[in-house]
């Protein structure tokens, strides 16, 4: 474990510029991150970002910082344009499966948990749904309207951006208000007592569309349910207070999600929300955009049906830097597949030789150049080429191969340890086999040890000869 004192150098969209990140308090982080709409299964793109997520809750981590995450679970209020208008993604979905909205929001949530364990993703120790925390909703719209910051028409409660400032509202997406209105996906109907066509939903009243709404909750303003943003402001200001260290999300939701949420809660408390705001790139598919709205969207699920596990999903992911867009295709999958087979394989060859081989200790500068690309903005594909060349420099022990690739796979989560020796326990009959076989080649009686290498290649096993004795690997293991 590294000292907090460690330099970690993180990309700030608020700045646009990497930036040395110091925690507000010492050597503990707090860290806020976007969770899901649980209206559906997760897809892999989806999942790209909780991994970005997740390799820097683990490098902070590795460096020494006690760290504080929360994230969210949206189960009400998010609509299925972000302007506002359509229907509520969870009563659609749930309206299509014929089921209650509170059994597809916990169906889809415990889906999403399950996805990410396979990914070795840490779960968060606070995972906070938006309907458990709609008093805390509405205690933040009161301190707006009492800022006078919001406003009421006889549809919603809305957030007053002219009020708040245009040129402070895009701070952080930087965008021109006139391609922010292009940009936005709005529908024929919409609210005539909104003042500003950037003003945002709050609070939802059970009237016009929303007048069969299941989700209902009595508020100041009437019946209602709170609006999209309004959750993410008044969970992490119940759990983490503000400012806070660092907030993550995709990129899509700079320009709208992120932008209102960082507008109410500083309207609010006249605080900084967040100190550093991170935001993970696309992934793409035929170099579209991946998304359920767009129906091209592939899950984990889908990656499980070819044979091929979700961890190498997750080393396709490290691969690229998460600031980078990653066009997804099967080839490059089932290439990763094979490039985490190999270190698998490689581990379980430096399993079998250090039960046998002498200790040496060598200096060496791996967990250096391991420590500098993590601390330069997460850099993951410089960080496995490090673990590649110490897994394969046979000047080191195996030993000391295995004692930092093991320090190595606490950020990067391949499970390298683990597979390898699951993967080296034969069956009993495949070990008789494996014995006569070392009989054979000591004995020199090559004709009948090639013999019973082709019969142990026929069971699904590879032989490699060593100085300490045959190496058994299962093949064509995925």
């Amino acid at each position: 474990m590294r000292s907090p004192s460690t330099k970690l150098k993180l990309y700030n969209t608020l700045s646009r510029q990497k930036e040395n990140f110091r925690p507000l308090n010492k050597s503990k982080v707090s860290l806020y991150t976007c969770g899901p709409t649980v209206y559906n299964f997760a897809h892999i793109g989806n999942l790209r970002t909780y991994i970005f997520e997740d390799i820097l809750e683990r490098t902070l981590l590795f460096l020494g910082f006690n760290v504080k995450r929360v994230m969210n679970i949206t189960d009400v209020g998010h609509l299925t344009n972000d302007s506002d208008e359509g229907e509520d993604k969870m009563e659609q979905e749930a309206h299509k499966e014929k089921k209650d909205v509170l059994e597809v929001a916990h169906i889809y949530t415990e889906a999403f948990l399950n996805d990410i364990k396979k990914l070795n993703i840490k779960i968060p120790k606070i995972i906070a749904p938006a309907t458990k925390f709609i008093p805390e909703q509405q205690k933040l719209i009161q301190k707006l309207f009492e800022k006078g910051l919001a406003y009421e028409t006889k549809n919603a409660v809305y957030f007053d951006v002219t009020r708040y400032g245009l040129k402070k509202y895009l701070r952080l997406s930087r965008q021109p208000i006139e391609e922010k209105r292009i940009a936005v996906r709005a529908k024929v109907v919409k609210d005539p007592e909104k003042k500003h066509p950037s003003d945002f939903a709050l609070w939802f009243k059970i009237t016009g569309k929303f007048k069969n709404h299941v989700l209902q909750w009595d508020s100041p303003w009437e019946k209602g349910f709170p609006g999209w943003h309004i959750e993410c402001s008044a969970i992490s200001e119940y759990f983490l207070k503000q400012p806070f260290d660092i907030h993550t999300g995709g990129i899509d939701h700079i320009a709208v999600h992120h932008t209102n949420e960082m507008a109410q809660s500083e309207g609010a408390y006249n605080k900084e929300l967040a100190h550093f705001w991170l935001h993970g790139e696309f992934l793409v598919i035929n170099n579209e955009r991946m998304g359920k709205s767009l129906g091209n969207f592939l899950t984990l699920r889908k990656i499980e049906d070819r044979s091929l596990p979700p961890l190498a999903y997750r080393y396709f992911i490290l691969g690229a830097h998460y600031r980078s867009q990653l066009n997804f295709h099967w080839e490059a999958l089932e290439s990763s597949n094979q490039s985490l087979q190999n270190l698998y394989k490689q581990v379980g060859r430096l399993i079998f030789d250090a039960r046998q081989s002498k200790m040496k200790i060598l200096r060496h500068d791996y967990e250096k150049k391991f420590l500098t690309a993590l601390s330069d903005d997460l850099n993951t594909p410089q960080a496995l080429a490090s673990l590649h060349a110490l897994l394969y420099d046979d000047k080191l022990s195996p030993v000391q191969r295995l004692d930092t690739a093991k320090k190595f796979d606490k950020v990067l989560q391949l499970s390298l340890i683990e597979t390898a020796r699951k993967r080296m326990r034969i069956p009993f009959h495949i070990s008789v086999a494996k014995k006569h076989y070392h009989a054979f080649r000591r004995n020199q009686q090559f004709v009948q040890s090639d013999t019973l290498r082709k019969r142990l290649n026929a069971l699904g096993y590879g032989v490699e000869d060593t100085p300490y004795g045959p190496f058994l690997w299962p093949i064509k293991q995925k």
